[in-house]
């Protein structure tokens, strides 16, 4: 039996409240994030001077536009304390990313701030029709990963009996959740997939674990792995968005009488998105970039953060709040294939569009002769054999709806490596 959806009494009001009533509250929330962090960071009281603009100039929300961004970099050349808005002694956790591409970017929480987190992961299990009596398996990252532990205390804070399985050991990762009887599972959807191969590797089908809901971040993942995932397991696959500089996960979650976008808990967050070129602020509808402020931050504010998220703003269906649409691109990992602009997930979508290939895939891009190519390497299902045809039918639907044209190369299932957190989708030997 699936999960049901949250009755209008198992809401926090704030929920299903007035637009006016939710707009009003953020006015005065943001008000005091731009006054707590322009008297105690010093990379913000510098910039508001040097725009000219002081937190008292805020009259309105459209106000904030006057604002200038803040970015990754910044929390990078600040590193690892010099954006944080209170003493150190205040500070109960860190968190940090692998800093893989670059210096590593640090938050702090306060316990205020870690009891506020725990409370909106908590809102978003519910929203995905989690309730303290189910078993949640999490097998997010922990550590400085703020996957693992974001979810573990949101879980508790709800009420639910909580497994902090981590990533890795799959094949014990089946036995736990059989076992144990999980009712909903945090994890990456890349990882999912090789949880689903796990099950039937054992002789077990997917369908008949206790699962019965899944919850999945960390990566943008398509339309088109919400169904495999759906199909594969009989559950309901729900997405969850966030990042550690804004709070973890938990900025923003679906809900699954709708599954129509993430809803942002703008009680805590307030969302714009503009134009990555220009910097102007986008009316709601219109695809951009989402920005983000905090509002109820203590220890790491941030200020009109530019996530490099591309999505766009719709309006409120199963909660007064508005929602993101799924989140399906980054600035950053946008490739450019002799001049035609293009993600991973687009190419994800066809990938597991077409009969006879598996959800394990990578781009690899080159530049032979002054040109870029592009490979996609994609296993096989486990059902079948490499088939020439659905690599043909793969290089049209390619050529045809996005424009390029690829090599297409179908491998043995398992050959291409599996991903315990966020997958890696590109590999760029153009920066080599």
């Amino acid at each position: 039996m699936r999960l049901t959806p949250p009755s209008k009494d198992e809401l926090d009001p704030i929920e299903i409240a007035s637009r006016d009533e939710i707009s009003a509250l953020q006015l005065d929330r943001l008000k005091w994030s731009l006054a707590h962090a322009y008297r105690n960071v010093p990379l913000f009281r510098e910039r508001f001077d040097a725009a000219g603009v002081h937190p008292d100039d805020l009259k309105s929300l459209n106000d904030l536009a006057k604002f200038p961004f803040c970015k990754k970099q910044d929390l990078r050349d600040n590193y690892p304390f010099g954006m944080f808005a209170v003493p150190k002694a205040d500070i109960v956790r860190l968190h940090a990313s692998s800093g893989t591409t670059g210096r590593a970017t640090v938050v702090g929480y306060t316990a205020g701030d870690i009891d506020n987190w725990s409370n909106l992961v908590a809102r978003s299990i519910r929203a995905s029709g989690g309730r303290r009596e189910h078993t949640v398996h999490v097998t997010y990252g922990y550590g400085l990963f703020t996957g693992g532990l974001g979810a573990h205390y949101g879980a508790e804070q709800l009420g639910c009996t909580v497994v902090p399985m981590s990533g890795g050991q799959t094949e014990r990762q089946v036995q736990i959740i059989n076992d144990f009887g999980a009712d909903i599972i945090m994890v990456t959807p890349s990882y999912m997939m090789a949880i689903a191969e796990e099950f039937e590797r054992q002789g077990l089908d997917p369908r008949k674990s206790p699962l019965k809901a899944g919850i999945f971040g960390a990566e943008p993942w398509s339309e088109a792995m919400r169904n495999e995932i759906e199909e594969r397991f009989d559950i309901d696959a729900l997405d969850i968005y966030g990042l550690s500089e804004v709070i973890g996960p938990g900025v923003a979650n679906e809900c699954i009488e709708t599954k129509d976008g993430p809803v942002i808990w703008e009680d805590h967050f307030y969302p714009e998105v503009i134009d990555p070129e220009t910097g102007k602020v986008l009316p709601d509808g219109e695809k951009g970039e989402l920005v983000f402020t905090t509002l109820r931050k203590e220890a790491f504010p941030v200020i009109r953060y530019r996530t490099g998220d591309l999505t766009r703003l719709l309006p409120g269906t199963a909660r007064s709040m508005r929602r993101i649409e799924k989140i399906t691109g980054r600035t950053d990992d946008m490739l450019i294939i002799r001049g035609v602009n293009l993600f991973p997930s687009q190419v994800e979508e066809l990938v597991v569009q077409t009969e006879g290939l598996s959800a394990h895939y990578v781009l690899e891009v080159k530049r032979e002769s002054a040109l870029d190519t592009l490979t996609v390497r994609v296993e096989h299902a486990l059902s079948g054999s490499s088939d020439p045809a659905a690599a043909t039918n793969l290089q049209q639907r390619i050529k045809n709806i996005l424009g390029v044209t690829a090599t297409i190369d179908i491998c043995a299932p398992g050959s291409i490596e599996r991903s315990l957190g966020k997958a890696k989708r590109v590999n760029d030997l153009r920066k080599v």
